[in-house]
This record gives C-alpha cells, structure tokens and sequence, in this order.
C-alpha cells in the first residue's frame, strides 16, 4: 500500500500526541533509576552495584507482572474505539457523555450503556487479575531475601544489596496497583495523567534520595538502604493520587461506581489473562535474560558489573522513548480497529516506526559520541570508565534492534495477537541470547563486551519477525473484512 508524506503526517501527529506522556513517564521513572545509580555510585562502588544486582532480581518478576497488566490496554482500548465510533455517528465525537443525543435515540443510548458497563467489567475483572500478580510476584521475590548470597556475588555487594531489596519488594504492591490505572486509562485514550502522577513522584524519589542516601534533615547516611526507602515511600504515594484523579473526574468517577460485585466472573478474568500472561511471559523473557546479564557479569568482577549498569542505564533512557511511541501505538491500533478503520491501523503502526528509528537514531548518536563522558556521570572510579566507555558503543548499535522489537511487539498488542509473539521472545532472548551471551563472554573472551553483543544479535530476531508477522495479520483482518 503506497502512501504520501502528506497523507502519514497527521498519524504522525496523533501518534505524538499519545506518545509523548507515555515518553515522560517512561523517562521519569528511567531518571528516578538514574538518579539513584548516580547518588549510590558517588556514595561507593559497592553500594552501585548493589543496587544493580537487586534491581536485575527485583525486575525480573516485576516486569512479569508489569507486562501482564498491559493486557488490560488493548481490550478496554478496542471497547472505548467502539463508544467513540457510536457517539461520533449520532452527535458527539468523544466519549465522555458531555453532548447530549438526539431525541428518540433509545438503542443507541442503550448500545452506550452496554459499552461502558464492558469497559468497567474489564476494570473489576482487571483488578482482580492484579491482585493475583502481586500474590505471585511476592511469592517469587520474597524467597530470594534469604539466598541473595547464592549468586555469586562478592560478600561486599550482597550486604549492601539485601536491606535495599526488601524494601523494594514491599513497594511493589503499590507499584502495580498504580501500573493497573495507568493502562486502564491508557485504553480510555488517556497517558497524561499518568505523566503528571510519575513526575510528581519522581521528584519526591529524588529528594528523599539527597535526604536518606546522604544523611541529610537528621537522618543518618544509609548508601543504598536509603535509595530503596525513597523507592518505597513514592512508590506508595503513587496509586492514591491515581484513584484521587479517577474520583474527581466525571467521565472516569463512572467507572469506579459503576463496579460491582457481579461483574466479577472467572470467564471474565481468563480472559484478561488470556491477554496478559502471554504480553507478561514476553517481558519477563526479555527481562531475565538482562537479569542473567547481571548475575553472568558480576561473575568477572564488580568493576564489570557496575560498567553493565551504567550502559544499561542509558540503554534504558532511549528505550523509554521507544516504550512511549510503543504504548501509543497499541492505543491507536485498539481504538481504530475497534472503529473498523484499518487504513488507519496501518497508517498508525508505520507512523510508529518511523518515529522509533528517528528516537534510535538520536539515542545511538549520543551514546556513541558521548561514550568518553558518560560514564564520569555515574562514577570516578578508573577501573569502571573505560569499560563502561566500550559498552556503550555497543550499546549505541543495540538502540535499533531494541527499539524495532517493541514497537513490533506493541503493533501486535494492539490486534491482540500475542501468543506468537511471546514464542519468538522466549526463543530469542532466552534460546539465543543467553547461550551466546556466556559463550562471548567467557569462552571467546569478550568479558562484558559479549553479552552486549549477543544482545544486538538476539534482539534482531523479534525486531524483524514481530514485523512479519503483524503485516500477515493484517493481511487476515483485511480479507476478513472484505469477505
């Protein structure tokens, strides 16, 4: 399908428009992980790289349980496509009840009320799916309180590791609560509240870091304890002011008095899970094979390991970019398949991607210029830097395969086609990238180097066959359409 420049601009557009709070939200909280590498890494090496090593641990489960929230998106986004094509054809173009419908409309009055009643049982069903991922993700994490000694990590580190990490497995309950309203009102359309919420509470992170990592206001100095006690008391400062926002406003306070005990069902919650397991299984593949990044490169030293943590770092930052345009794209593409526009699916996902290479580029860019600056930014330390330094080439090339996978990946989301997807991740980041990663790392002699070049290589594999696969689907849905 050909296209003009002046044709795919508006999508550009509208694309930006979602995107850009999902950007800084994303990019908040990769500031907040910034932040605290920064501040732990001028308190001491050791204290860095226990932050590191809790965080590799700690996120691996949570991005689990984090990813299978984001089912919750494009099911409420294909309903509330569908509300927004029914008040656009008789009278109002949004969703929020604000202009009245002509007289003797009865059954499209009806057909509203049937559509908002769905988006709130998506919302009850939703809640009870995320209770059942904080009983699970507790019941993984609190266990490795007592063996953070058992992966091979230097006495030193472990110490300063295990009080920052309790603390931070109490905050995730509050976490996903908050991860649950975001994508709820992501499907509505709406990633602006959840900005201002992040930054707000990122900023409180970040003073109570000065406060309780240094020993400032009375409180004595506590390295990495006090980063993970910031952590806590923001995290938990976060789902409040969510549900206070949700409450004060009209067109979403409906949704919260609209639940009730009946629309509970277990049909009702597989299906949500249905959804979300799978998105969750895909996160949790990628994000344990840069666990076992962590773990794998602690094994040659703390210096190694703390320069893996400030590439990833930065790595991080660009890919919050792409997360952004990624949840953008799974709105648009829920909402305009809900509308039965799959011109515009199609013209929203390319709009996608071309956004993305466009943030991979200027990310590459600064990594790979940047290289002999950056690393003085978390740490003096002589024997971090130029390693460090290397890694960041590498992760500067790392930017496109990355970038590509997510948006495949977020295209997908939006079709609610994520089974397939979640085989080709678990193959390619734990079926390739691990076995290269320790093959490069210690056998070819690599060190660091070769887990971030397997990296590169296994991310290729989503990054090019996410893109197949949602052209194929598309394919499906248009001949579906047609017949």
């Amino acid at each position: 399908m050909s296209y003009t420049f002046k044709e795919i601009v508006p999508y550009y557009k509208r694309n930006l428009e979602v995107a850009f709070p999902v950007m800084l939200t994303q990019l908040g909280a990769a500031m907040v992980g910034l932040a605290d590498s920064i501040m732990v890494g001028h308190y001491g090496t050791a204290d860095l790289a226990a932050v590191s090593f809790s965080n590799a641990v700690f996120f691996t489960v949570m991005v689990f349980s984090m990813g299978a929230l984001m089912g919750i998106t494009p099911l409420v986004g294909q309903v509330y496509g569908k509300l927004e094509k029914i008040l656009a054809e008789n009278g109002t173009a949004d969703a929020d009840g604000g202009t009245p419908l002509p007289a003797g409309k009865d059954r499209i009055e009806a057909e509203i009320a049937h559509r908002h009643e769905q988006i709130t049982s998506y919302m009850a069903n939703g809640l009870v799916f995320m209770v059942l991922m904080c009983l699970l993700s507790l019941l993984l994490l609190a266990p490795c309180i007592f063996f953070l000694d058992s992966f091979g990590q230097e006495p030193e580190v472990v110490a300063c590791a295990r009080p920052y990490y309790i603390l931070i497995v109490f905050s995730i309950v509050p976490f996903l609560l908050f991860c649950f309203c975001k994508q709820f009102l992501e499907g509505l359309g709406n990633t602006t509240a959840a900005m201002l919420i992040t930054l707000g509470c990122n900023l409180l992170n970040i003073l109570l870091n000065w406060v309780f990592i240094y020993g400032h206001w009375g409180f004595e100095a506590m390295g990495a304890e006090g980063a993970g006690w910031a952590t806590l008391i923001a995290r938990a400062l976060m789902p409040v002011c969510f549900l206070l926002v949700m409450a004060l406003r009209k067109d979403w306070r409906i949704y919260l008095t609209g639940l009730k005990r009946w629309m509970i069902t277990r049909k009702e919650v597989e299906s949500v899970q249905a959804i979300g397991a799978p998105i969750g299984l895909q996160s949790f593949a990628e994000a344990f094979l840069f666990t076992a990044s962590f773990v794998i490169i602690g094994w040659i030293s703390k210096e190694a390991l703390a320069a893996h943590h400030v590439a990833n770092q930065m790595a991080d930052l660009t890919f919050m970019l792409a997360q952004g345009i990624g949840a953008a794209t799974t709105i648009r593409v829920s909402h305009q398949l809900g509308k039965g526009d799959l011109h515009a699916v199609r013209m929203a996902s390319r709009a996608s991607v071309h956004l993305c290479l466009l943030m991979n580029t200027i990310g590459a860019a600064i990594m790979i210029l940047g290289r002999n600056h950056i690393p003085y930014i978390f740490t003096d330390d002589p024997n971090v830097v130029p390693i460090a330094s290397t890694l960041l080439v590498i992760a500067g090339t790392f930017q496109y395969a990355d970038g590509l996978q997510c948006i495949g990946a977020a295209m997908l989301r939006g079709i609610q086609d994520v089974r397939v997807p979640m085989r080709i991740a678990l193959f390619a980041y734990i079926g390739v990238a691990l076995p290269l990663g320790i093959y490069l790392t210690f056998p070819a002699g690599l060190g660091a180097s070769g887990m971030w070049i397997a990296f590169v290589i296994a991310l290729a594999i989503p990054a090019v066959l996410f893109h197949i696969r949602f052209n194929r689907q598309y394919k499906k849905l248009t001949q579906y359409k047609n017949d």
